[in-house]
C-alpha cells in the first residue's frame, strides 16, 4: 500500500542534484517580439474597454493593442496545453489536490486544454483524468491509482509523454520534490517549458538555512539560529549559540524547524538545549527532513506574507509586490498549555480555525509596508524567481534586540526591522489562499491571476510565442462592479448566502465560496456571494424565542469579491467592519492604486492582458428581512449553502417563498420535516415493507438529562432501545454536529456534562471509543435523540504491492449493513438518486466534519465496489433512496445518510440533509462526476439553480 516513506530512502529523488541547464533560450529579438505581439480587439473588447474605463475598473489600454483585421487574420492563434502536476512525497500532498482543484477550475477556456498529473509519495507518475482530481485526500488518489490513472513506468518515461502532449506545465507540487528544484530538474532536462523558477534557484531558495545565509550575503537583516544534520548532535556548540543570543540554557525559547519541508510541517516551539535537540530529533527520526534549523523566538513581532509577481518581459525581472497581508494569532477562551506559544502552524494556515486573523492590507506603518515590498521585490530579484512566489517575514518593534543588532542591514525603519524568514516557489492556491486574497484585493480574480502567471512564464520559451491566452476571456467581474442597466438585465441574478451560526458555519463558507466561483464561469448570470452573519450570542432558552431573534436580528452582507476569501464566518464579518471603517478604507484604496499602478507598468506591453476584473467595493449591510426585499426587487434566484439552523429548518425558505424568491432545494415544510430527526423517522415508518426501515429513538429534553441520575439514566436507555452502545444526537441539527457514541456511563455522564457547560466542542478521544474532534451545537440543543449505535461492518484496505489489484478490500463483521450517503436530485416527485458513496474511514465510528467536508481522512468509493455491493443491490438502494426522498417531498437537491444491506439493498435511514456541504472534495461532487456524462462543478451547480429557477416559473 503506498505510504509516505523517509527521506533517505527516495532513490530516483536523491538523483536529481546535477543542476540547471538553460534551455537555449537566449533568442531575445523573438522575446521582443512577444511583447508586442498584435491581438485582434474585437467590438465587444472595444465596448469591454469602453466601459472598464466608465466604471472605473483599470484595464490594459487597448488602443495600443487594437491590429487591423488582416493582420490578426495572417495569425495563428493555438490551444495552449496546460498539464498540471500535483501529488508528490511531502506531507503538504493534501494542500497540493486542494490546489490542483483550483487550478483546474479556474484556467479552463476555449483557449487552453488542461490534461492532469499526479505524483505519489514514492514519486511515480500517473497520468490522471480531470475528474478524478476532485478525489477528497491523498489516500484516495493513491487507493485509485491503479484502476483509474495511466501510471509511467519511470519519470523518463513520464517526461517523455510530457513533451508530446504539453506546451507548458504547471507544478503545483508543495514542499518537496515541487520546490527544492525537483520537478523543475526533470523538466529543464527534457527542454519542457514549465511554470515558475528554475532548479538551481529553487534549490537554493527552499532550504530554510541556505536562504537564510544567502540574505545575510545580500545584506538582508536575518534570524540568528543553529544548524542540526542528521546524527551530528552538537549539544555543546549548540549550548554556545544559546549563550551567544542571551537565551537560558535550559529554558531559553526558540522555533524549530525542518529546513526542507515547506512552511509549516514539523514546526514547533523549544525550551532549552535539551528540548530543542529531543524535538530536532523527532524531524528527523520521523524521516521529515535529515537537516534541522533551530531560531530564537520572535518575541513581539507581526507575521506577514506577500505575493510577488513578475509582470516583466521575458527574462527582463519586473517583479510587484501585492499588499501584504498580517497574520495575526489569536486566542479564543481557554487557552490550552500546547498553545501559549502558539505559532502560523499547518492547521492554522489551511484549515478553518478562529485562533488566526489576516490583515489585507497590514495594520502596519506605511514606511514598514513599503520596506516589506521593496525588500520582496529585491529578494525576487537577487534570487532569480521566476513568475510569482510567496516571501514570508515577521515585523519587529524597534525595541527588540533583533531591531536594535540590524545595523545597516536592509530591513530598518523608524517603526520596527522587517525580517524575511521563508521563501516559497509554488504558493499555496486553494480556493481563500493568500494568493487569491492579495491578488483580488489588486484587480485579478482568480482566473484573471493564474492565466497572467501562465502566459507570462510562457514569454521564456520561442516555441510557445504563438500561443496567445487571454488572461481574463470572459467578463466573470463580481456583481458589485458599477454596471448599466442595459448591460446587467440580460444576466440573471444569484445571490449565494452563506454563513449562520451553527457549528457548520465554517463548513458554510467553504460550500457557499465553490458554489460562488463555479456559478460566476457562467457569463449570464451574476452572482453576488452573501454572508448570514450571527446577529448576537443566544440567552434564550426555547426554540420558538431563538426562531424570533433569528427573523429579527439576523444580519446580511453582501461581499466583494477579496472580502469571501477567508478561513472563518468570524474572521469574513471581521474584514466587513474592518473594511467601511474610513481611514480603513482610504488607506486600502491609496495603497491598492499604488500596487495596481505598479503593475500596469509591465502589465501595458503584453497584449495578452486584458485588464483587472475586480473593482474595489465595500460591503453592505441588510436585515434579514431587508435583504430578502432586495433578492425579490432584483428578481435574484437565492442559493442556499447555510448548513443547519435557519438555512435547513425552514425559516429561511418561508421567507423567501412569502416573498416569492426562487431558492435552491426543498420547500419550507419538507426542510422543517427533515430537520427533525423524529418528524423523518415518523414520515417514513409506513415504508418498512418496501424495504425502508427507520431506527427506535428515544427523545429527551437537555433540562431533565440535567437533573436525572446517570446510572438511572443510562439503564432506562439501554432497556428502552434493546442495546448496549448508544447513539446521541440532537433533534435539530445538521449532520455530525453534536453527534457522539456512547459505549458506558461514563461517556454519558461526560457528554452531560458538555451540555450543562455549554462547551463548544468535545476533544477528540474524550470518550472511550476514539474519535475525532465533535463539534457541539450554538446555542446548546434543548431535545436530545438517543438511539441504537448501528454496528456496521469494517471495510479496510488491505496492505497490497505494486502488483496487487487496487481493489483490495478487507470485510470486516457479518453484519452485512455498511454506510453510504447518497445525493438526490430533480424535481418534486420525480427525485433520482445519483451513485451512493462509501467511505472507507481512517478513525473513529462516526466520520467528523473534516471527514465529511474539508478533505481531511478516508477513501471515497463511489460507487461501491462490486466485492462491496452487487450491481443488483445497487439499483435496488437507489430505488429505496428516490422512494424516501420522494415521500419526504424533497426537491431540487438533498442528501441522505443510510445504512445498506449489501446483498438486498434494504435501506436503514439515517437521516436527511437539505442543504448538503458542496465543498470542493464532497462526495456530492464524486457522485455528480459519476453520472454518464459526468457532471463537472460548474455544471452541477448550474443544475441546481436551474431547478430552482425552473420551479418559480
Amino acid at each position: 500500500m503506498a505510504s509516505s516513506i523517509s527521506i533517505n530512502s527516495i532513490s530516483p529523488y536523491s538523483k536529481y542534484l546535477r543542476r540547471n541547464r538553460n534551455y537555449c533560450l537566449s533568442a531575445s529579438a523573438a522575446l521582443r517580439g512577444a511583447i508586442n505581439f498584435p491581438v485582434k480587439c474585437s467590438s465587444s473588447s472595444n465596448l469591454s474597454c469602453e466601459r472598464s474605463c466608465r466604471f472605473g475598473i483599470v484595464r490594459a489600454s487597448c488602443t495600443e493593442e487594437v491590429v487591423d483585421d488582416h493582420e490578426f487574420d495572417n495569425v495563428e492563434r493555438k490551444v495552449l496545453r496546460v498539464g498540471i502536476i500535483c501529488g508528490g512525497p511531502s506531507a503538504e500532498r493534501g494542500i497540493s489536490l486542494n490546489s490542483a482543484r483550483s487550478v483546474l477550475d479556474n484556467i479552463q477556456g476555449d483557449d487552453l486544454h488542461v490534461s492532469c498529473y499526479y505524483i505519489d509519495s514514492n514519486l511515480n507518475a500517473f497520468a490522471i483524468s480531470t475528474a478524478q482530481v476532485y478525489s477528497n485526500t491523498p489516500a484516495d488518489f493513491d487507493f485509485k491509482l491503479e484502476s483509474l490513472a495511466q501510471g509511467f513506468r519511470s519519470l523518463s518515461d513520464f517526461t517523455e509523454h510530457l513533451a508530446s502532449s504539453v506546451d507548458i506545465v504547471f507544478p503545483v507540487i508543495h514542499g518537496r520534490f515541487g520546490e527544492d528544484g525537483g520537478i523543475q530538474e526533470l523538466l529543464e532536462r527534457s527542454n519542457i517549458p514549465f511554470v515558475g523558477t528554475g532548479s538551481t534557484q529553487c534549490q537554493k531558495a527552499f532550504d530554510k538555512y541556505d536562504a537564510s545565509m544567502e540574505l545575510d550575503r545580500q545584506g538582508f537583516v536575518t534570524v540568528p539560529n543553529f544548524l542540526i544534520q542528521g546524527n551530528e548532535t552538537d549539544e555543546s556548540g549548540l549550548s554556545k549559540w544559546f549563550d551567544q543570543n542571551l537565551l537560558d540554557i535550559k529554558s531559553g525559547k526558540v522555533v524549530v524547524k525542518p529546513t526542507r519541508a515547506g512552511s509549516s510541517i514539523g514546526v514547533s516551539v523549544a525550551y532549552g538545549v535539551s528540548d530543542s535537540l529531543t524535538k530536532a530529533n523527532g524531524v528527523i527520526s520521523e524521516g521529515i527532513d535529515d537537516k534541522v534549523l533551530i531560531e530564537i523566538f520572535l518575541e513581539g513581532g507581526s507575521e506577514f506574507t506577500a505575493i510577488v509577481l513578475d509582470v516583466g518581459s521575458g527574462f527582463n525581472c519586473q517583479p510587484v509586490v501585492f499588499l501584504p497581508t498580517e497574520v495575526e494569532l489569536q486566542s479564543h477562551g481557554t487557552v490550552d498549555v500546547s498553545e501559549k506559544d502558539a505559532i502560523f502552524n499547518y492547521r492554522r494556515k489551511y484549515l478553518p480555525t478562529r485562533q488566526v486573523a489576516y490583515h489585507t492590507p497590514p495594520r502596519f506603518s506605511m514606511d514598514v509596508i513599503s520596506r516589506i515590498r521593496e525588500g520582496a521585490s529585491l529578494l525576487f530579484q537577487r534570487l532569480g524567481l521566476r513568475d510569482f512566489a510567496r516571501i514570508d517575514g515577521w515585523v519587529l518593534p524597534p525595541s527588540t534586540k533583533a531591531s536594535t543588532s540590524a545595523g545597516n542591514k536592509f530591513g530598518r525603519t523608524d517603526s520596527g526591522t522587517v525580517i524575511f524568514t521563508d521563501i516559497n516557489l509554488i504558493s499555496g492556491m486553494e480556493q481563500t489562499s493568500f494568493l487569491f486574497q492579495q491578488a483580488s484585493k489588486v484587480g485579478f480574480s482568480h482566473s484573471n491571476i493564474l492565466r497572467t502567471i501562465i502566459q507570462h512564464a510562457c514569454l521564456r520559451f520561442p516555441d510557445l510565442l504563438s500561443h496567445n491566452i487571454i488572461s481574463c476571456p470572459s467578463r466573470r467581474r463580481s456583481k458589485s462592479s458599477s454596471l448599466t442597466e442595459e448591460f446587467t438585465k440580460q444576466h440573471k441574478k444569484v445571490y449565494v448566502i452563506f454563513g449562520g451560526d451553527t457549528s457548520e458555519r465554517q463548513v458554510s463558507l467553504m460550500s457557499g465560496t465553490n458554489v460562488w466561483l463555479n456559478l460566476r464561469a457562467s457569463d449570464d448570470l451574476e452572482v453576488t456571494p452573501c454572508l448570514l452573519a450571527p446577529a448576537m450570542s443566544y440567552t434564550v432558552v426555547s426554540d420558538s424565542a431563538k426562531q424570533e431573534v433569528d427573523e429579527k436580528f439576523k444580519t446580511v452582507w453582501t461581499l466583494p469579491y477579496s472580502l469571501l476569501l477567508r478561513h472563518t464566518t468570524e474572521e469574513v464579518l471581521d474584514a466587513c467592519l474592518e473594511a467601511i471603517e474610513p481611514n480603513r478604507a482610504a488607506l486600502t484604496s491609496h495603497l491598492r492604486n499604488q500596487v495596481m499602478d505598479d503593475l500596469m507598468r509591465g502589465l501595458r506591453n503584453h497584449s495578452w492582458f486584458n485588464g483587472f476584473d475586480i473593482s474595489d467595493e465595500l460591503p453592505k449591510k441588510f436585515s434579514l428581512e431587508q435583504w430578502v426585499k432586495l433578492a425579490k426587487e432584483s428578481q435574484a434566484t437565492v442559493f442556499i449553502a447555510v448548513h443547519g439552523g435557519i438555512g435547513e429548518d425552514g425559516t429561511l425558505q418561508s421567507l423567501l417563498e412569502a416573498a416569492g424568491v426562487p431558492y435552491t432545494g426543498p420547500g419550507a415544510m419538507a426542510s422543517k420535516t427533515c430537520m427533525d430527526k423524529v418528524a423523518t423517522s415518523l414520515a417514513l415508518q409506513h415504508l418498512t415493507d418496501f424495504g425502508v426501515l427507520t431506527i427506535n429513538k428515544d427523545v429527551k429534553k437537555k433540562e431533565d438529562l440535567l437533573k436525572m441520575s446517570i446510572s438511572d439514566l443510562w439503564l432506562d436507555l439501554k432497556s428502552k432501545l434493546h442495546c448496549d452502545t448508544l447513539c446521541v444526537k440532537p433533534a435539530r441539527d445538521g449532520c455530525s454536529t453534536g453527534v457522539a457514541r456512547l459505549c458506558c456511563e461514563g461517556d454519558l455522564a461526560f457528554y452531560v456534562n458538555v451540555l450543562q457547560d455549554c462547551l463548544p466542542r468535545i476533544p477528540p478521544n474524550s470518550l472511550s471509543k476514539a474519535h475525532g474532534m465533535i463539534e457541539m451545537p450554538n446555542p446548546p440543543p434543548e431535545l436530545l435523540i438517543f438511539e441504537p449505535f448501528v454496528e456496521t461492518d469494517d471495510i479496510v484496505v488491505a496492505s497490497k504491492s505494486r502488483n496487487e489489484n487496487a481493489h483490495n478490500l478487507l470485510w470486516k463483521g457479518d453484519s452485512r449493513w455498511v454506510e453510504v450517503t447518497v445525493g438526490v436530485v430533480g424535481k418534486r416527485g420525480s427525485m433520482r438518486s445519483l451513485t451512493p458513496s462509501v467511505t472507507v474511514k481512517e478513525s473513529g465510528g462516526i466520520l467528523s466534519l473534516e471527514e465529511k467536508f474539508q478533505g481531511g481522512t478516508g477513501i471515497n468509493l463511489t460507487p461501491p465496489p462490486p466485492s462491496i455491493m452487487s450491481s443488483a443491490a445497487l439499483e435496488r438502494c437507489k430505488k429505496r433512496i428516490e422512494l424516501i426522498a420522494n415521500t419526504l417531498q424533497l426537491e431540487g437537491f438533498s442528501r441522505i445518510d443510510a445504512f445498506v444491506h449489501a446483498d438486498t439493498g434494504e435501506v436503514l435511514i439515517i437521516e436527511v440533509n437539505t442543504v448538503p456541504g458542496m465543498t470542493p472534495s464532497t462526495v456530492l461532487i464524486h457522485q455528480a462526476l459519476s453520472e454518464q456524462p459526468p457532471l463537472y462543478p460548474q455544471q452541477f451547480f448550474r443544475t441546481l439553480l436551474d431547478l430552482a429557477s425552473e420551479r418559480s416559473m
